[in-house]
């Protein structure tokens, strides 16, 4: 048997692709905090066909939409699959952020089972972000049992 090459990551980069990218970026660096990089934009039409974003030591990537590519966002294909969970200080403080800068509160923020308070934004664009920080250290087993007894019900 012959042995694969290995391979390794060392990064994995969100790349969100958004109707009018630019309202996005402005979005996003109201609601989350985040730094444009940079961004470039397609002559002639505006479209903004790559930019970088930093939040905290995170990158995203976002794109205006081009249906000539087959690239479209959540608004045009009715949704996401997809979230974005962003770990910060304070959740419920960052969700009001978000939801002042244009958000849509999915789900207010909760103390979960896995030891972290969150909750869900909507962005304007169609797309979610989990917002949650720790409230405790919970091990593997104990989220587990935890997570067990809330799906019999308990």
């Amino acid at each position: 048997m012959s042995q694969s090459p290995s391979y390794t990551v060392h990064e994995a980069f969100p790349y969100l692709r958004v109707r009018d990218a630019a309202r996005a970026l402005s979005y996003y660096q109201r609601a989350f905090g985040a730094r444009l990089r940079f961004q470039l934009i397609e002559p002639g039409t505006g479209r903004i066909g790559h930019a970088e974003l930093e939040l905290g030591p995170a990158v995203i990537m976002v794109s205006d939409e081009y249906p000539e590519c087959d690239i479209v966002g959540p608004q045009s294909i009715g949704g996401t699959s997809v979230s974005i969970h962003l770990h910060v200080d304070d959740a419920d403080a960052m969700l009001a952020r978000a939801v002042e800068a244009g958000g849509t509160l999915v789900r207010p923020a909760a103390d979960a089972f896995y030891g972290e308070r969150g909750g869900t934004v909507r962005d304007p664009f169609g797309h979610e972000w989990l917002i949650g920080h720790s409230i405790e250290q919970v091990s593997p087993e104990e989220m587990q049992r935890r997570y067990d007894a809330l799906m019999a019900g308990s």
